[in-house]
């Protein structure tokens, strides 16, 4: 009787760790580290395009932020007025910090503005925080553009920069 007792406690025991585990990986999507709304003056994200019969007035977008064991993501959901999803895009964040115009981690005395360097289906974004807000920006500064893709990936490291 003991022995059965201990093989269900076993059991139990893994049980009760496989839900912990997929819990903390399948949580995550719904605790977002940080979430933000596009600037009404912003245009869309490349990786969406505006349905038939919608203007960009007509539409916004929120992003996620997610800080993973495994790396950094994004998720950009497109709404209509009614807040009725017309999209949703599950994005890859470059490096392991956001990225200041001279392409250095961002830190103390140089916060804002931030960017980051985003890719989803292929295609790349540089987001920008221009202040402390709720608020994202795509900048398609030639200059940001430039410096912050020639950074290599691993931005944590302080030897990097431009190139």
């Amino acid at each position: 009787m003991a022995k059965v007792n201990r093989h269900i406690e076993r059991i139990l025991l893994v049980c009760v760790a496989l839900t912990i585990l997929s819990s903390a990986i399948i949580g995550c999507e719904y605790f977002p580290e940080s979430s933000f709304e596009l600037a009404n003056e912003s245009r869309l994200p490349k990786w969406f395009s505006l349905p038939a019969g919608l203007a960009r007035p007509d539409v916004s977008v929120t992003m996620n932020y997610y800080v993973n064991p495994w790396g950094r993501d994004g998720t950009f959901i497109l709404y209509d007025k009614k807040k009725h999803v017309l999209g949703k895009i599950s994005a890859k964040l470059r490096g392991e910090a956001p990225l200041s115009s001279n392409g250095f981690p961002a830190g103390p005395g140089n916060d804002y503005p931030s960017f980051e360097v985003i890719t989803a289906n292929g295609k790349t974004e540089i987001i920008e925080h221009k202040k402390m807000e709720p608020v994202f920006y795509i900048t398609d500064d030639p200059a940001i553009w430039k410096t912050l893709m020639r950074v290599e990936p691993s931005a944590a490291s302080p030897a990097i920069g431009p190139k």
